[in-house]
């Protein structure tokens, strides 16, 4: 008769009811009556209580802590009133009973729709409330003035600066010398003074020359011209993103270095387009003329996620001129698909618009290059490649850097293949091979590339590095081999050796042989200073000549 009795009261309260105020809406409820199976509660609908809602019923001694609060049951709420409810106890504690003074607190959904009307009734002190797709101005503008610690990039700076002396001796029958003065630095200056400027890369220049004779370029002068460096800016907030310096365009990575710049314009979240001009300083390109100037402008796209699919393109063309004289005239574009970590297709090619004044009058498209290359990396350890290379056309890059490796991507033309394995630690072995034929060939020639590297010889401690290429192209015919050792001695010694010979013929040079020796010594004094000198030896057909070079520096 009780148990009626108290529902037939709060029935009637209910009637009466109203939502709840702000403000009021509570979590917890303290027990104020104990009937058999039920429980009073001293809040009702005033407070954010509803039929249906379970809480959980909690004991604690005054002055314990909260991890010594016993648990007694869950309750259900039956009834509610505007301050008051009943609720019916279930899963209650084993010789455990619900007492008046009890605590009952919401639990599961009902906890979190509470934290949703709490957070209304905090937005009612606005005159307007308004529903955004994506966060709330009013809490992101808050955060923003919440002190928070710098990011460890912001204003990071790191580097190293040398000032050089170089001396080249001329062993061939001139017996001429030079001496030159330079300076050298490595940055990578980020988030500069709190903005979203960055400075990175390499750079080495000469503020003084003296010479006997003709100046020649060396090998290891020739390797220094292939640095890059370049401010950025690139902040994800804005639209727009801006490089200049010695850059490569992030979205054209098979166009040239560019002595210059570019500028973008991100108009959707996967499309960009932008423009980029400069000259060419790089020895290491295909079509290599310090003389050249290109001017171009391009469209990018990307869709998909790096762990499943994901694809990016980029189209766009170009205009390049040799001393201001007209030169190119070609549109570019570039594909690259990712299926995850495992498989990736990448696609280049640029096609001109012949200039009758190097056609012999022609005119017309036609495809000056191409490159594409399927990889598949079934594990960490092992990997295949397949590729199919084309270039128009005979190249301009330097001759002398064939040996040194960096124009391994010129010398196979055609369709090759090969992998990259590491059978067991610290060896990691590569080949690839390939078929050339060229028009006036009557069979085709095979391409042969090897690599050895062992990341740490027995006792000795060394890192060695061995190749060996054979190649037949349009531009020539020939081979080279080279192998490396480097040695880190504690922390603060490094040491490198690289000996190489080459053998070429062809319409481009007239240096058949030619046999190089290079060390370098790298001595780290103390945190900050360090001290680099270096022996070049090169004997060839056309150039002999023994260089020797030293660097001391400042670390930060």
């Amino acid at each position: 008769m009780t148990r009626l009795f108290i529902t037939a009261l709060l029935l009637a309260a209910l009637v009466t009811g109203q939502s709840v105020p702000p403000g009021q809406a509570r979590r917890s409820f303290v027990v104020k009556q104990v009937v058999p199976g039920m429980v009073y509660l001293d809040g009702g609908s005033a407070h954010g209580l509803a039929e249906g809602m379970t809480l959980k019923l909690e004991r604690r001694a005054p002055g314990d802590a909260r991890l010594a609060t016993q648990r007694i049951a869950d309750v259900l709420v039956v009834s509610v009133a505007t301050q008051s409810a009943l609720a019916e106890v279930r899963n209650a504690e084993k010789d455990v009973q619900s007492q008046v003074g009890d605590e009952a607190l919401l639990s599961g959904k009902d906890a979190e729709a509470f934290e949703r009307l709490e957070a209304a009734s905090r937005r009612q002190r606005y005159a307007q409330v308004i529903s955004f797709s994506s966060g709330d101005p009013l809490e992101e503008e808050v955060r923003e003035h919440v002190p928070m610690a710098q990011p460890k990039e912001v204003g990071r700076l790191r580097g190293r600066i040398g000032f050089e002396m170089n001396v080249l001796n001329d062993r061939s029958a001139g017996g001429l010398s030079s001496h030159q003065e330079g300076i050298s630095a490595r940055v990578d200056w980020t988030r500069i003074d709190g903005t979203y400027w960055n400075l990175t890369g390499y750079w080495r220049g000469r503020w003084n020359t003296r010479q006997s004779g003709t100046q020649q370029q060396t090998m290891i002068d020739l390797i220094n011209r292939t640095y890059t460096i370049g401010m950025f800016y690139n902040n994800p907030r804005s639209k727009y993103i801006f490089g200049f310096g010695r850059v490569l365009i992030p979205w054209a990575s098979s166009l040239s270095t560019i002595d210059g710049g570019y500028a973008a314009r991100r108009i959707t979240p996967h499309v960009t387009v932008g423009v980029f001009g400069g000259s060419t300083p790089d020895p290491t390109q295909w079509n290599y003329d310090p003389k050249r100037q290109m001017l171009g402008l391009f469209t990018s796209f990307e869709e998909g996620t790096y762990e499943k699919v994901r694809w990016t393109g980029t189209v766009g063309a170009a205009l390049t001129r040799v001393r201001w004289k007209p030169e190119r005239q070609f549109l570019f574009v570039e594909n690259s698909i990712f299926a995850g970590t495992k498989f990736s297709v990448m696609h280049s090619m640029e096609a001109d618009q012949k200039n009758p004044r190097y056609m012999n009058g022609e005119t017309g498209p036609m495809l000056s290059r191409s490159f594409l290359t399927f990889r598949y990396h079934p594990s960490n350890r092992l990997s295949f490649d397949v590729n199919q290379n084309y270039f128009r056309g005979l190249p301009t890059f330097d001759m002398t850097l064939i040996g040194t490796g960096l124009l391994d991507k010129y010398l196979f033309q055609g369709f090759s293949g090969g992998f990259r394995a590491q059978p067991i630690d610290r060896l990691v072995l590569s080949a690839n091979w390939g078929r050339s034929k060229r028009d006036t060939d009557t069979t085709a020639s095979l391409n042969q590339m090897y690599s050895l590297g062992w990341t740490r010889l027995p006792w000795i401690g060394v890192r060695v590095d061995g190749r060996y290429t054979r190649f037949n192209s349009t531009f020539g015919n020939g081979s080279y081999e080279s192998i490396s050792l480097m040695r880190q001695i504690r922390d603060d010694i490094r040491l490198e050796l690289q000996v190489g010979q080459q053998n070429f013929a062809g319409p481009l040079t007239q240096q058949t042989r030619s046999r190089f020796i290079n060390g370098q010594a790298d001595w780290s004094l103390g945190q900050n200073y360090f001290l680099t000198g270096g022996w070049l030896s090169y004997r060839g057909g056309v150039q002999n000549y023994d260089q020797i070079f030293f660097t001391l520096g400042y670390r930060f």
